[in-house]
């Protein structure tokens, strides 16, 4: 009898040890939003399985963050690219309690759903939203990783005048606050250079049939037709264009510069007609952490990296590195770290101005050989 109490008794005393040890684990919600639905939902899919990555490889380190070991959870939402509903779910992500955001993948959906970040004192980190208004609102809690569109449009403007020998465009955009403001900021660009811009048109984000305003933009006789928008429109408007024997260079910013690219526009990709810009870029010292970083996603994933998986695996860790500094997952503690971080991540390293923009930004310049996405050069 008296050995069954004993028995009995140890086995009391190591499930409350094992409850003890289990309340002892702090749980750490970081959101995460793309659009995981519509016709960029493979570069929503693309952003969160970066963030997934990079909780699970930090939950295997085991982090004690104010002395309490910590499980990282990511809580994705899809936002489809729609404004009402990416602030519906930033809302959400608030209500259930996160202490830092990575998103939004567009401009057009970080930029309302900022505001709401905002008033709750939660930190929110864009891996790819590069319209100037995002961080110009002034938002102590707001900022991004990548290059803004007066950087990005502006190189491209810069680089099709002088280094292209182009002299005559025809801009399109795509009436997002991405399309335009990257379509703005190439057309100031060029202006500046010397060149000329023969027609300016737009479209939608979901449009199909280009005809009309290509017919038009032909008929100018433009060098370079110039795309503000993502991959899933570029693509069929390349396609167009070549069966209205458009022979002209192509341009756009990084929503047109993914792997998806080359398969939406099929042979009229063509062999270098294409030049676009990605917000970010990869000096040579860190192309091998990039480079294993791609090997360790499509191990997990099965899935080649699409564009902006990179950013958002160093978003995350950049959060959990500000927290580690402030010994805090307490938003409101661990973002004047945040601020003021400087994080060599797998993209570059990372530091903040005033408005929490980089500090020094990088760009890609790519083009298209054989099907393939094909790096040029990185400019700072």
């Amino acid at each position: 009898m008296k050995l069954r109490l004993t028995s009995i008794a140890i086995a009391t005393y190591l499930a409350a040890a094992a409850g003890g040890v289990a309340s002892a684990q702090t749980v750490v919600k970081i959101g995460h939003v793309a659009p995981l639905t519509g016709s960029i939902a493979h570069l929503g899919k693309d952003n969160e399985m970066g963030g997934r990555l990079a909780i699970d490889e930090l939950n295997s380190k085991k982090l004690t963050i104010g002395g309490k070991e910590v499980r990282f959870e990511l809580l994705g939402e899809d936002d489809a690219a729609d404004p009402k509903q990416g602030t519906a779910a930033a809302q959400k992500l608030v209500d259930e309690g996160v202490v830092g955001v990575v998103g939004h993948l567009n401009s057009g959906t970080s930029i309302p759903a900022s505001r709401i970040y905002k008033d709750a004192g939660i930190p929110q980190v864009s891996p790819s939203s590069t319209a100037p208004q995002y961080t110009k609102q002034g938002f102590k809690t707001t900022f991004r990783i990548v290059a803004n569109d007066g950087q990005l449009g502006g190189v491209l403007g810069q680089y099709a005048v002088k280094e292209m020998g182009a002299k005559n465009f025809g801009i399109i955009d795509d009436r997002t606050a991405y399309g335009q403001g990257v379509a703005d900021e190439f057309e100031k660009a060029v202006k500046a250079a010397g060149g000329n811009v023969v027609g300016r048109e737009f479209t939608n984000d979901k449009a199909t049939d280009f005809n009309a305003i290509l017919t038009k933009l032909k008929g100018q006789k433009p060098d370079v037709i110039f795309y503000g928008g993502m991959d899933a429109v570029a693509g069929p408007m390349m396609r167009q264009m070549r069966q209205l024997g458009m022979d002209v260079r192509f341009m756009g910013g990084d929503g047109i510069c993914t792997v998806e690219m080359a398969k939406l526009a099929g042979d009229a990709v063509g062999e270098g007609k294409v030049v676009c810009a990605e917000a970010g870029g990869v000096t040579p010292d860190k192309a091998a952490a990039l480079e294993d970083f791609k090997k360790r996603f499509n191990s997990k994933f099965n899935a080649n990296v699409q564009l902006y998986a990179p950013y958002v695996y160093d978003a995350v860790n950049l959060l959990v590195a500000a927290m580690q500094k402030a010994d805090s997952t307490d938003p409101e503690k661990y973002l004047p770290e945040l601020a003021k971080i400087e994080y060599d991540g797998i993209t570059g390293h990372i530091a903040f101005d005033e408005r929490g923009d980089m500090k020094k930004a990088a760009l890609t310049l790519y083009t298209f050989k054989g099907g393939q996405k094909t790096q040029m050069m990185v400019v700072q």
